[in-house]
């Protein structure tokens, strides 16, 4: 049994001897793992992948290749896991203003390659005081104070920067957006039709073409389709050649006038009428009607008229107040004057009136004091009375004389 009992105890131990041993040639394995590691990222970050040759492609007209690789700031023996490629392609954009695109690539085990491409002058953005020339890309290259002839002017982008290398930028974000997708798109379509882009409001932006047809676009989601869509339009047979506007309707579809007004509803007439405008071809908003207003000024010259020839032709009319050619007011019998209260109507100051009976004759509405029923009459459709010198002058139908007025 003693036998039996010393075997056990022998046996566990060479367990765990084995168990340690295992474990510490983990950690051995481990740690020489990670020396190796060490040594060949040292290794390869000083004696390895060191540059040995540059290559620079791509189209750049104003700058050579040693231009291009002294703006990188990459030199030959630099090492490739240490260089920075973006900050070495923005390096280039910002030292070359006719730089357009950057892209710095490693090529190992000890080469590197350089792409760029030149500037073309795309667009002119004006901001009031100033022009901006711009690439494709929306990179200023210069702060004008001209428009370059033949390319496309863009109105009311507001911009926040203005110097020449660095890219053109707003602070209001939906112009920035509407602004990168109008350039975008227009660039991608070769669109040299476009004359001016206003996008003083992004959300109904204006584009002016260089046959004189206006694109009232609208926001600027899907910019490329509806840029497409308009010159399908144009393009039309019943539509190309003419001059007018064009203006979205929903998200599909374009309508074309060719005046400023409301859009018809497809499959509705369409009205030909000019804009109504004033004497120097500006449009007239608001209630205004030029017809109108003529009528009303021919109205008024004829009235004035009228009052010059009564006027002389009734010497004795002074204001509210008649009287005859030596300047006597006519007088009721009572001594009263007469005087007009209302334009047509003759009152006593007694209240009682004397009104046209629409025949060109004048009655006593009361028929009190005067001559019963008697009218007044003039002796042709717009002259009362005949004019004589003295208050007896005056007469009526029946030839009575002795009744003064």
């Amino acid at each position: 049994m003693k036998d039996v009992e010393k075997t056990s105890v022998e046996r566990q131990n060479s367990r765990k001897r084995i168990r340690r041993r295992q474990r510490w040639t983990n950690v051995y394995g481990l740690v020489v793992l990670l020396l190796v590691l060490t040594i060949g990222i040292t290794i390869s970050y000083t004696f390895l992948f060191n540059i040995s040759e540059i290559r620079v492609t791509g189209e750049s007209d104003m700058y050579s290749a040693e231009d291009i690789v002294a703006a990188s700031g990459i030199n030959e023996g630099d090492n490739l896991l240490r260089l920075d490629c973006k900050k070495s392609a923005n390096r280039i954009l910002d030292e070359l203003l006719y730089v357009e695109t950057a892209e710095v690539k490693r090529k190992f085990p000890s080469s590197l390659e350089i792409s760029v491409t030149r500037c073309i002058p795309a667009f002119n953005v004006n901001y009031g005081s100033g022009t901006l020339l711009v690439s494709k890309k929306g990179k200023i290259l210069a702060d004008n104070g001209f428009i370059t002839d033949g390319l496309p002017i863009i109105y009311g982008l507001d911009p926040s920067e203005k110097n020449p290398g660095k890219i053109i930028a707003s602070d209001n974000k939906h112009k920035n957006e509407a602004f990168s997708e109008l350039i975008a798109s227009i660039v991608k379509m070769g669109d040299e039709k476009i004359m001016t882009v206003d996008m003083s409001d992004e959300h109904a932006i204006v584009v002016k073409y260089k046959n004189e047809m206006i694109f009232k676009m609208g926001n600027w989601n899907d910019v490329e389709y509806k840029l497409k869509l308009a010159e399908n339009v144009m393009n039309q047979d019943d539509v190309r050649g003419k001059k007018g506007y064009l203006t979205m309707i929903g998200t599909n579809e374009i309508g074309f006038r060719i005046t400023d007004g409301p859009v018809i509803v497809p499959g509705a007439s369409e009205t030909t009428t000019a804009a109504v405008t004033d004497e120097y071809g500006n449009p007239i908003k608001g209630e205004r009607d030029p017809k109108q207003e003529a009528l009303f000024e021919e109205a008024n010259n004829k009235r004035k008229t009228e009052n010059q020839t009564t006027t002389s032709y009734y010497s004795g009319y002074t204001g509210d107040q008649w009287s005859d050619n030596s300047g006597s007011q006519w007088t009721d019998n009572s001594g009263s004057q007469w005087t007009d209260n209302s334009g047509s109507q003759w009152t006593d100051n007694s209240g009682s009136q004397w009104s046209d009976n629409s025949d060109n004759q004048w009655s006593d509405n009361n028929y009190g004091s005067s001559v019963s029923e008697t009218q007044w009459s003039g002796d042709s459709s717009s002259d009362y009375g005949t004019v004589t010198t003295d208050n007896s002058g005056y007469t009526d139908n029946s030839g009575v004389q002795d009744a003064q007025w």
